[in-house]
């Protein structure tokens, strides 16, 4: 055996090593170009959707790496490589260290690592796979975008990502079918009018698959979105206290006090155009002013409701007041997250978990809006507050920017158990929640036995008592728009159901909490926000000053608080959780779509929508049913799927006969010869010429038969090709007698 110099061994493996790992470069520059676009599109669109991100640096520096990894993509490049090696793992350590200090929503921080490493990449990208791997990183980049985002300027982006991927994937074939090269006079492939209705078709069935996506209920996970720790004011964090710029005196604003005590209480007062009067520990309804809309917060929820702000236990007269606010407790979370576990609500009412996650866009006080019965809290703090009435407080006001999400069990509104409920109520209750001052209370109960004593049928119920107070007041009473400020000794209820015979807004949920408190049924008044108007592409619900008001709560004994609405032109109660939501999407889409229809088309569609949900949700209802439930649904679903069939079947033989129609005699003599040997068990590829489906068929078939097929095809393709005049009649005939015929394909193989 020859033995080879150590030297002369090294080069030769060189060769090898060099020949086996050569790359197969991609040449195609306006693929290379495409991706770019494609990547920086996905660059702007999360940084626009992060408003506090700032990653639009990479998009030229990425474009400088892409260029200089055209002009050396046929070189080695180690160093390059090596250096590429050392910056990943660079930018690898730097985001797992500001993992270590981020407990909340991590989404942004794997979004700069992905774009940090894409900028790295686009310095060593000779190959179509690196190409595929910028893409891959891209379309990363536009769904983290999708999930953050708050606003339609997303929508922008996404229209023009999905404009330059088509192109790409177009280039991308071209390229691996070997057309390294292209010139805009060669789309003849794809022309541009046929490209635009691809883009149509494909861009419209996106928001179909969109709106008909159930959305199934509940996270999967438990790392909500939440804003990066919030430092607050030094000092210690006082749990009574509440900012509310909202009042003003004289045309200054000034906060609450401490306790959250307002300074602004009296005579001739107003309130800022900007925040609702009625977040703060005591509410003044004698002041007078007017909001001027502003969108305070987008919220994304599994379901809508009211958002719940605070709640007020002591009737002053012309206002409310939190009477225990010195029994605020403070909570703490852990260091390792964001999670404020609450302390436990005793309710035996059906519940539902709802998550929802709150934005806030301008100054807000230091009050946490949510749906009922918030169980945790992701609020980037080391601690908040929960006062007697259920309301959350941070230690300081919500800026603007700030992120936060709560999980609530939001009960169900079940009248059949709420008028089940006892009229034994817990001392707590009753010391709290039926407190009337005395110099008013028997008038306000002689009016509320008044109104009761209307009623057409009995009220033997609390429940029953309640609804009809609230619809008794939208109908009795009027919003008025001009009423004057009180003196000190007039009580607000009074003058609302005596003198005014309505008032603003906030005065019915004031009236209708101490009409309810006056023939003992415990109620408090309660403000918060409705739930906003609903734009069906982000999912998102954008929320104005102007929707803040106030309604009662009115308790049932183990059943816990249900709210109760009495403004004319408000609902009964509140929208809450409904026991199917899987389409609300849809849902809130029509809503949307119906309000540029006409009435009676509108009115139609939305019948037959509710059938079609009415019989979904009872098909889900199978379910509960056990084992019988489930053989019930597999016979439902064996015969949908026949009728299905059997649809399709009909449809396919109707579609065929007009298209055999269509055809001149002669061509439609041979397809129906083709039909008659597919169904006995001799299907013509595509691919072959009928000459060599002759063949196959006399292979197959007894000689007879065979004869006729060559007879009819023989036909066809003079017919086709020579432009001969076939004799129908006869050919006819021949076709009758295979169709009459049997043919056993015992020779296929």
């Amino acid at each position: 055996m020859k033995v080879f110099p150590l030297q002369h061994r090294f080069q030769r493996w060189q060769q090898k090593a060099a020949q086996s790992s050569a790359p197969a470069i991609e040449d195609s520059l306006w693929l290379r170009i495409a991706v770019q676009a494609l990547v920086s599109v996905g660059i702007a669109a999360t940084d626009i959707a992060a408003t506090s991100a700032n990653s639009l640096w990479a998009i030229p520096l990425s474009i400088v790496g892409a260029t200089w990894s055209w002009y050396s993509r046929r070189r080695r490049n180690l160093a390059a490589k090596f250096g590429i090696a050392i910056g990943m793992l660079a930018m690898l350590g730097v985001m797992l260290s500001r993992l270590l200090g981020n407990a909340g929503d991590s989404r942004l921080l794997l979004a700069d690592l992905l774009i940090q490493l894409q900028v790295l990449h686009t310095f060593d990208m000779p190959r179509r796979k690196d190409l595929g791997y910028s893409v891959a990183i891209g379309l990363i980049l536009i769904g983290v975008a999708a999930t953050i985002s708050e606003t339609m300027a997303f929508g922008g982006f996404l229209i023009l990502f999905v404009a330059i991927a088509l192109p790409v994937l177009l280039l991308d074939y071209r390229s691996r079918l070997g057309f390294s090269t292209f010139r805009f006079r060669q789309f003849s492939v794809l022309p541009p009018r046929r490209l635009a209705l691809l883009f149509g078709a494909v861009l419209g069935l996106g928001l179909l698959i969109f709106a008909v996506t159930p959305r199934l209920p509940g996270y999967q996970f438990r790392t909500l979105p939440v804003s990066s720790e919030v430092k607050m004011p030094q000092g210690k964090f006082d749990p009574e206290r509440v900012f509310n710029p909202g009042y003003v005196r004289t045309g200054k604003g000034r906060s609450a006090g401490a306790g959250g005590e307002n300074p602004g209480f009296g005579q001739g007062q107003s309130f800022s155009s900007k925040f609702y009067y009625g977040f703060n520990a005591e509410m003044n309804q004698n002041l007078r002013g007017s909001l001027k809309p502003e969108v305070v917060m987008r919220v994304r929820s599994q379901s809508e409701g009211f958002w719940r702000v605070m709640a007020f236990d002591r009737y002053t007269g012309q206002g409310w007041k939190v009477s225990r606010n010195e029994n605020a407790n403070i909570v703490r979370r852990s260091p390792w997250s964001y999670r404020f576990i609450l302390p436990p609500l005793h309710s035996q009412s059906h519940t539902k978990e709802v998550v929802q996650t709150f934005s806030i866009l301008t100054e807000f006080p230091n009050l946490l809006p949510s749906l009922s019965q918030a169980r945790e809290v992701y609020f980037p703090t080391q601690e908040i507050a929960i006062d007697p009435e259920g309301g959350m407080r941070s230690p300081g006001p919500l800026e603007e920017g700030l992120t936060y999400s709560v999980v609530s069990d939001v009960p169900y509104r079940d009248r059949s158990r709420l008028n089940r409920s006892t009229v034994v109520y817990p001392k707590t209750i009753r010391e709290n929640y039926l407190q009337v001052p005395q110099a008013i209370a028997p008038q306000i109960r002689k009016i509320t036995e008044q109104l009761l004593a209307k009623s057409q049928r009995p009220l033997p119920t609390p429940y029953e008592k309640a609804l009809y107070l609230t619809q008794a007041l939208k109908q009795g009473y009027a919003l008025q728009s001009n009423i004057p400020i009180l003196q000190p000794d007039r009580d607000l209820a009074i003058a609302f159901l005596t003198d005014w015979k309505g008032g603003y807004p906030d005065h019915f949920a004031s009236v209708l909490t101490v009409m309810l408190r006056s023939i003992g049924i415990p109620a408090r008044l309660a403000t918060g926000f409705a739930p906003g108007e609903f734009n069906p592409f982000t999912g998102l619900y954008a929320v104005k000053n102007t929707d803040a008001y106030a309604l009662s709560e009115v308790y049932f004994p183990k059943q816990g608080w249900f709210a109760f609405d009495a403004i004319p032109g408000h609902e009964l109660y509140p929208p809450s959780v409904e026991i199917d939501q899987t389409f609300s999407v849809l849902r809130q889409f029509w809503n949307w779509v119906a309000g540029w229809l006409p009435s009676p088309i509108a009115g139609w569609i939305s019948g037959a929508i509710a059938f079609l949900g009415v019989q979904f949700s009872k098909v889900l209802g199978l379910f509960s049913e056990g084992w019988a439930g489930i053989l019930k649904l597999s016979l439902l679903s064996f015969g949908v799927g026949v009728g299905i069939w059997g649809l399709w079947h009909s449809g396919r033989t109707v579609q065929n006969f007009y298209r055999l129609r269509r055809l001149p005699p002669m061509a439609r003599l041979y397809q129906q010869m083709l039909r008659i040997l597919a169904e006995q068990g001799l299907q013509k590829h595509p691919s072959e010429t009928p000459l060599e489906y002759l063949e196959q068929v006399r292979s197959a078939c007894p000689e007879a038969k065979a004869d006729i097929v060559a007879e009819l095809s023989k036909a066809y393709v003079a017919w086709r090709y020579g432009e001969s005049l076939p004799d129908l009649q006869h050919l006819q005939q021949q076709l009758q007698r295979l169709k009459r015929g049997r043919i056993h394909p015992s020779a296929i193989g």
